[in-house]
């Protein structure tokens, strides 16, 4: 992720490195007093009315902060920026906040089932390779979606955008060129720090949501999802939790689907929380049949309270995903997508091998059975599991978001004492 702010003359910037646990930034923020495109790339930059010269925010509806986040496609995308947005509001509750987003974009109903305004804006993608054929009419959309978000950021005036990642933020190899720029780079992990310009990183880790790091009992968060299970369920219930991405894996879901109903039959104790993707869930719902300790769904706005119930995690490898995890001390089976773009995923499951202990199924090696053993041999064995959840814990950093939260507002108020020198 990038931020960096401009005040009239002084250039001061930051940025956040968090779409991948190792590689690439995909958060850029941009102050500048005045409303000029040039600043503007990818929908990155913010432009900001200065209608008293003597301030370095704008006073025409408001003198509170003004924020804008681009933030979409996945979850993966989406919360780190309801994270930072989350501490923002616990700083400052007058902050003024409005997320963008595509029109077709999960991001359309998640955000504001988080509370927070959401408006849409054009944006398309750059297909990989770059030199696809599929791109040649990039520059023209490009120019479109510019025109169409500058139309957004003059409505709302902001005086900081931040983009998390998506297609209405930008591509990450715009975030990465833009860190050259930034006085600081904020990191998920220490592997990162070699990825950008020496002397700028700060370990800050990747931001979670306030919800995730809030204590929820096992047992209150199970009953939220098997609320008929409160006479079988004892300290001896397992809980598996299936994620599939928010968009779905279907290596993971074909896995699970070929063995799930025998699992729930030999174990009568265990209980199953299987997001599938919402691309999935109507082909999977069709296919799964009905267990009272089976949920299935194609996308939970309650993740805090699915890791509060869940003993052992099953999931691709994101960036977000791994953070949770740590951030939970839960033990992870970790399936990385062999789809991502320079073989993010498989980086980020060797580093939650090495920090959590978490066990890594490559795609090639998976089949239900396999899955099956993997799952079985780590819930039967409490001393792993708790050394898995320990190991997680210590290297997590919880506080990701409310430390990058104040980094913002310090930089503000850096950008406007610089202002008036």
């Amino acid at each position: 992720m990038a931020v960096s702010s401009r005040l009239t003359t002084p250039h001061f910037s930051l940025t956040l490195n968090f779409s991948k646990l190792h590689k690439h930034p995909s958060l850029h923020i941009n102050i500048t007093p005045s409303l000029h495109l040039k600043k503007i790339f990818c929908c990155l930059s913010s432009p900001l009315d200065q209608t008293d010269k003597n301030s370095s925010i704008p006073t025409n509806q408001t003198n509170s902060l003004r924020i804008i986040f681009a933030a979409g496609g996945t979850g993966g995308h989406m919360y780190p920026a309801v994270a930072i947005a989350d501490e923002l509001k616990n700083i400052d509750p007058s902050t003024q906040i409005l997320f963008l987003g595509t029109q077709d974009g999960m991001e359309s109903t998640a955000i504001p089932s988080s509370g927070y305004d959401f408006d849409t804006i054009q944006a398309f993608p750059l297909i990989r390779p770059l030199y696809s054929p599929q791109n040649i009419l990039f520059p023209f959309y490009l120019i479109k979606s510019m025109i169409y978000s500058w139309e957004k950021l003059r409505d709302f005036e902001p005086h900081v955008v931040l983009g998390t990642g998506g297609y209405v933020s930008a591509p990450g190899i715009a975030n990465w060129v833009l860190s050259f720029f930034a006085d600081m780079v904020f990191v998920a992990f220490p592997s990162s720090v070699k990825y950008f310009p020496e002397g700028k990183c700060i370990v800050s880790g990747n931001p979670i949501r306030l919800s995730m790091r809030q204590y929820v009992s096992k047992t209150v968060a199970g009953f939220h999802f098997f609320p008929r299970a409160k006479k079988n369920w004892d300290s001896e219930s397992k809980v598996v939790l299936i994620l599939g991405g928010s968009l779905g894996a279907n290596a993971i879901n074909i896995a699970i689907l070929n063995m799930y109903y025998e699992m729930l039959v030999e174990h009568k104790n265990w209980f199953i929380i299987w997001q599938t993707g919402v691309e999935a869930f109507n082909e999977m719902e069709s296919l799964v049949k009905h267990h009272s300790r089976l949920v299935l769904t194609p996308f939970s706005d309650t993740m805090d309270l699915a890791y509060a119930a869940a003993d052992l995690v099953v999931s691709r490898a994101g960036a977000m995903t791994c953070s949770e995890i740590l951030a939970t001390g839960k033990p992870s089976i970790l399936i990385p997508s062999p789809n991502v773009a320079e073989g993010h995923q498989m980086k980020n499951a060797s580093i939650m091998s090495d920090l959590a202990g978490s066990k890594v199924v490559t795609e090639d090696e998976l089949e239900s059975t396999t899955l099956r053993i993997a799952i079985e041999e780590i819930l039967g064995d409490e001393r792993q599991m708790a050394d898995m959840s320990e190991k997680g814990m210590k290297a997590a950093r919880p506080e990701a978001s409310a430390e990058i939260a104040k980094h913002i507002f310090s930089l503000v108020e850096l950008s406007a004492v610089k202002s008036r020198i």
